[in-house]
């Protein structure tokens, strides 16, 4: 009796009751310079908004003085008000955000989608080689492509509109078309070839299975259009030129060049930093809610050949 149950006690002990290995000296030192390391890195890359901050809510005397005051006393939160109405920001930020950003966002994932479906579901001569093609259309830098494309929507009318930044987004992002094409690899072919038996059409398919089972890829590919379009500056400046349809970069930039151009301005470095610091928090919101999901997407993105 005793020895059953000395027997069912050892049996029922759970399997980590053992003494785990003490760390070495080696490995407590290491995992110090680990956090050590992450810690620079970190601080490192919240000094330069930390900083953008700080000035923004200084007045000139606090800006320009050394050692730099890194705690401004008074804060002077009036300077986000104030340097938001001093040019029309809100107008910049409806150009921004309804005639730029979100079209182009829907077109780009839209696009990319079609043409990722077809470079990795449909079976067709010179795929492969088309897709590489694509790819390599990456190493072509913009500002190579300037000049030809200017004159091109010129000769269309084109200019001092937002159609040349968002007509060549029908035709898809090389970028997000290699993820989504990685990320439909991952998705079981026997769901698509089972939707072709029931009658489906290739559009079905990617309508109603590919993208529902895609939001992961979508998100990430919708976030960073969303970003690239709202960060975006050389775009707008050269096809856009009427101030009324200015975006926020152009905008930020117009604010810039009317305080160098007259230095005479009270608080010009400080309204300039509560700019940029209105215009950057979107994103860095945008980026904190979505980071599950954005690191998520980019996790399940696979290599699968």
């Amino acid at each position: 009796m005793n020895a059953q149950l000395s027997t069912s006690h050892s049996v029922g002990k759970p399997a980590d009751s053992k003494k785990r290995r003490p760390f070495s000296i080696a490995e407590w030192v290491a995992g110090i310079v680990k956090y050590a390391v992450l810690i620079l890195l970190a601080v490192t890359f919240v000094m330069p908004f930390y900083w953008m901050v700080s000035s923004a809510l200084k007045n000139d005397a606090q800006v320009y003085v050394a050692p730099p005051i890194w705690f401004p006393s008074p804060a002077f939160w009036n300077n986000f008000p104030d340097a938001w109405n001093s040019q029309p920001f809100t107008q910049y930020m409806m150009n921004t955000l309804f005639l730029y950003a979100v079209p182009y966002t829907i077109v780009t994932v839209l696009s990319s989608a079609i043409v990722a479906y077809g470079f990795s579901r449909i079976q067709w001569k010179w795929r492969d080689t088309l897709f590489y093609l694509c790819l390599a259309t990456m190493m072509v830098p913009f500002q190579v492509q300037m000049v030809p494309l200017f004159m091109i929507f010129k000769k269309l009318h084109w200019i001092n509109s937002f159609l040349p930044l968002i007509i060549p987004a029908c035709f898809g992002s090389p970028y997000f078309i290699f993820m989504l094409r990685q990320f439909f690899r991952t998705i079981p072919a026997e769901l698509s070839d089972a939707a072709r038996i029931d009658g489906a059409s290739e559009f079905d398919i990617l309508w109603r299975i590919m993208l529902p089972l895609s939001r992961p890829a979508l998100t990430v590919v919708s976030l960073l259009a969303f970003i690239g379009a709202w960060n975006d500056y050389l775009g707008p400046l050269i096809y856009v030129h009427d101030q009324s349809k200015f975006v926020l970069a152009l905008g930020v930039e117009s604010l810039r060049r009317t305080f160098t151009f007259n230095s005479t301005i009270a608080n010009a470095y400080p309204y300039l930093m509560a700019v940029s610091t209105l215009v950057v928090l979107p994103i860095i919101i945008i980026f904190f809610f979505g980071q599950r999901v954005f690191i998520e997407g980019i996790s399940m993105t696979g290599l699968k050949e």
